[in-house]
Parts: structure tokens; C-alpha cells; sequence
């Protein structure tokens, strides 16, 4: 009688224990099927996003640029030494001065587009004092303006952001200010390089 006892006792517990386990097992069930959830554990297993700039151009009539970005991919960064980094301020303070901080931005792009080509120096300082044929290629570099510049702040945010990753030159190697400049000088830009855009006083060139 005892034995018939202990086993209807042991039955009763398994069938409760049973069912708590079930109603764990739909509940859990029902928590990982959440919307919520799903959103949780995708935004858990998804890969960083990384984000960056890229640029946006429209030209308007006046054959301006209007430089506007969207965000992407994490850009790299750009490490100088303490030295090329001053040449890289001077020079472009010396170049675009006068210019907005997409100008000033660019004048450095074109720097470093020079660094990275192989047709180029390696170094900032080396390509800002080239000289190709005799003729300076960063004028104010010899005529003395380099050397008596101020750098403002509006220069160093624009070169900053270029050593962070923003390049909005379209892979520009020359500039130049068909203003200012000879027309011998810019009949051999127009003759032998691809226009790439206008901005500012500047026209950029590949």
C-alpha cells in the first residue's frame, strides 16, 4: 500500500515538474519570436558600422562647386610628422588664405594627393619646395609669402579634416588661379592636364 503511495506521489510531482518546464519552454519560445527581440540580438550579432564622408558635388552656374556629404565608411587617417604637418599649414594658409574651408581643405588634399603618386615626393616638405625645371611648384613656398604667413583656425579645422580622412578633390594633383596666374602657365594647364572642377578662386586639375 505504501509502495502504491510513493509511486502515485512520485507520478504527481513529475506530471507538475513537466509542466513547469513546459510553460518555462512557451514562454522563453515566446520571447525569443518578439519583435523586440529579434531586433536586440540582430543589432548584437550585426558587424560595427563605421561611418565617414563622402562627397556630394553639384555645380551651379557659376561653375561652383556645392560640396555636400553623406555618410559611409570609416575613412583613414592620415599621420604626418610634426614638421610636415607645420609645411602643410603654411602652405595652405600661403595658397588658399582667402578661401572657405572646403578651399583650404582642397589646397591640402592636393598636397597629399601629390605625397601618395608616385610621380611625386614622398614627403609633404619635399613636394610643397619642388621645383620642376627651375619653376617653383607651391609658389609661396620662394617668394616668401610662406614664410610670413599667420595660420589661422579656419585652417587648421580644414587640415585637420583632411588628415581625418575627408578628401573632396576628386583626385586633383594641380590647382591654380587663372586670375593670377601667367597665360603661358595656364595655356599649359588647359593643354595638358583634364579641368576637373572649379571652387573659390581656384581652378583643380588632374
Amino acid at each position: 500500500m505504501y509502495k502504491k503511495y510513493i509511486l502515485a506521489l512520485v507520478l504527481f510531482n513529475l506530471i507538475i515538474v513537466m509542466a513547469i518546464i513546459n510553460i518555462t519552454a512557451l514562454k522563453v519560445n515566446h520571447i525569443l519570436t518578439t519583435p523586440a527581440f529579434l531586433l536586440n540580438m540582430e543589432k548584437t550579432l550585426a558587424p560595427p558600422v563605421q561611418t565617414s564622408y563622402e562627397k556630394l558635388n553639384e555645380t551651379v552656374s557659376s561653375g561652383q562647386r556645392i560640396i555636400g556629404y553623406i555618410l559611409l565608411e570609416q575613412p583613414e587617417k592620415i599621420t604626418l610628422s610634426e614638421e610636415d604637418y607645420e609645411v602643410l599649414l603654411r602652405i595652405v594658409e600661403a595658397e588658399a588664405g582667402g578661401e572657405d574651408i572646403e578651399g583650404r581643405m582642397l589646397v591640402a588634399n592636393v598636397v597629399l594627393n601629390r605625397v601618395a603618386d608616385e610621380r611625386f615626393p614622398d614627403t609633404v616638405k619635399e613636394v610643397v619646395f619642388q621645383r620642376e625645371h627651375g619653376v617653383a611648384q607651391f609658389s609661396p613656398a620662394y617668394s616668401g609669402r610662406y614664410d610670413r604667413v599667420v595660420v589661422s583656425e579656419d585652417t587648421i579645422e580644414a587640415v585637420d579634416r583632411v588628415l581625418a580622412g575627408e578628401d573632396i578633390s576628386e583626385g586633383a594633383l594641380f590647382f591654380a588661379s587663372r586670375k593670377h596666374a601667367g597665360s603661358d602657365k595656364m595655356r599649359w594647364f588647359d593643354e595638358h592636364l583634364t579641368f576637373l572642377f572649379s571652387h573659390g578662386g581656384h581652378e583643380f586639375f588632374h
